[in-house]
């Protein structure tokens, strides 16, 4: 109970998990090279004996206990800066265990259907929250004929739903896709992928089941090798996680996990919530990915004496709008913020969903004009290996001088660091996350559709064409 370690956490994986990854069986994902990277990012949450990181990481309890800060459930603004303070600072596994601030923001609505539902959502945050477990946001189901509902695919699995119930709890099957760090977590924690309607009551299903259940099984893929040279990529060496295809071939969930089972009018309740939580962490990734890239662009151009040309200003300009108003559009989701009848404080929807549209929408832009500035050398500049090696690397020194001052390792350094982020394994992870990740495009114009008050908007339009209220 209480804060855990990093050994303590690297313990608690050698749990039986069924794990697969580039065509293996993985028994021990400590032991196995392609884990190394991923759990060395992961373990860097539990680095609470760190001073400097200690504060942001952890908050008291109601109980007197220290515990992450992943799970503290924000009741004031200040609170709620303070967890955009820990989503600048820890990694994408806790990032995701950010889940439980869906599940808390809903329990009221919950409990309105089902009392029981909402006592397992709290005993369940509870359970994770003081053995400091993390977990995975488990939503996006196959699919299969997009055209059709879910009960109406010619293989009822291509949504996850209850295939069973019992005294015991409920048995699902199904898969969903695309669950970031799925093998790395404790908690698998289920939700429907969107509204469910009548006839779709088995569809309506949310629960929290331990990775290791019997039956449930992940299959990996990474956007990066597990072994990559740190000057050559310095992005993708540090910070590569799998998604896992979750795999549930009649897994029991116990009645005590259960947090829906039928009730469609809640499905979409559940859904919705995980969007702004985990878009909130987005527009936030964002922010800071954007002013780095304006860093980038400032030294590639102060690198090449360009400071002064018109075009080089032009896409610095660029690049300084869009970061500023990814900024300006998180800072005011806090400040603007609302809450849940029981006191919960979560950022404002509208104000994250036009910043997440905004980001989404216009990243392909801010990547194009940042390697426009770079140019070639992005994807043509020679490796660490030749750059050490005794004849070709005074070679690579003589032909990559530039503007005098600059030293040429500095060079190469940001150049690799703009082609990792932008056109290579980091930065083809991200042109397809900075559009998918929190639901693609659609997701945010729907809930900006539902949030905005378009009526409020319609009178003063009539107001101000000389028409009286009727």
């Amino acid at each position: 109970m209480g804060l855990s370690s990093r050994q303590a956490y690297r313990e608690s994986l050698r749990d039986g998990r069924v794990t697969f990854w580039d065509g293996e069986s993985i028994s021990d994902i400590t032991e196995h090279p392609n884990f190394r990277v991923p759990l060395d990012v992961a373990e860097r949450d539990y680095d609470y004996d760190d001073a400097k990181r200690r504060d942001i990481l952890t908050y008291r309890t109601e109980t007197g206990e220290d515990a992450n800060r992943v799970y503290q459930v924000p009741t004031s603004e200040a609170e709620l800066l303070q967890r955009l303070e820990l989503g600048a600072e820890m990694s994408i596994v806790g990032g995701v265990t950010g889940v439980f601030m869906a599940l808390m923001s809903v329990r009221d609505e919950v409990a309105e259907v089902n009392p029981r539902y909402a006592e397992n959502i709290q005993s369940m945050y509870h359970f994770a929250r003081d053995r400091d477990l993390r977990a995975s946001e488990v939503i996006t189901d196959a699919k299969g004929d997009r055209s059709r509902r879910a009960h109406e695919q010619d293989d009822p699995d291509l949504y996850l739903h209850i295939a069973d119930r019992s005294d015991d709890g409920i048995v699902v099957r199904g898969a969903k896709f695309h669950i970031t760090a799925a093998s790395l977590v404790h908690e698998q924690v289920v939700m429907p992928t969107k509204s469910m309607r009548n006839g779709e009551e088995d569809y309506a299903v949310a629960f929290s089941i331990p990775t290791n259940a019997p039956g449930l099984k992940i299959i990996n893929r990474s956007f990066a090798p597990p072994e990559l040279n740190a000057f050559d990529y310095p992005a993708s060496a540090h910070h590569s996680i799998p998604e896992g295809m979750v795999i549930f071939d009649d897994v029991l969930v116990p009645w005590d996990r259960v947090f829906l089972a039928g009730e469609t009018p809640l499905s979409g309740v559940f859904a919705r919530s995980l969007g702004l939580w985990e878009r909130t962490l987005g527009l936030l990734e964002a922010a800071e990915r954007a002013e780095l890239m304006v860093g980038l662009a400032q030294l590639v151009v102060e690198h090449q004496g360009k400071e002064r040309k018109p075009e080089a200003m032009d896409a610095i300009s660029e690049l300084i709008c869009y970061a500023h108003i990814i900024r300006t559009h998180l800072e005011a989701a806090c400040r603007r913020y609302e809450s849940t009848p029981s006191g919960m404080v979560h950022p404002n929807v509208l104000d994250v969903n036009v910043g997440k549209y905004y980001y989404a929408a216009n990243y392909h832009t801010a990547v194009r004009n940042l390697q426009d500035i770079a140019g070639g050398l992005v994807l043509t500049l020679p490796k660490e290996a030749d750059l050490r090696h005794p004849e070709a690397g005074p070679y690579i020194r003589k032909y990559l001088h530039a503007k005098e001052g600059t030293d040429v390792e500095v060079r190469m350094r940001i150049l690799n660091l703009i082609r990792d982020l932008t056109a290579d394994a980091f930065g083809g992870w991200h042109l397809v996350t900075s559009l998918q990740a929190g639901g693609g495009l659609i997701a945010q114009r729907i809930m900006m559709n539902r949030t905005y008050d378009i009526r409020a908007a319609a009178k003063k339009a009539m107001a101000a064409a000389g028409v009286r209220d009727a």
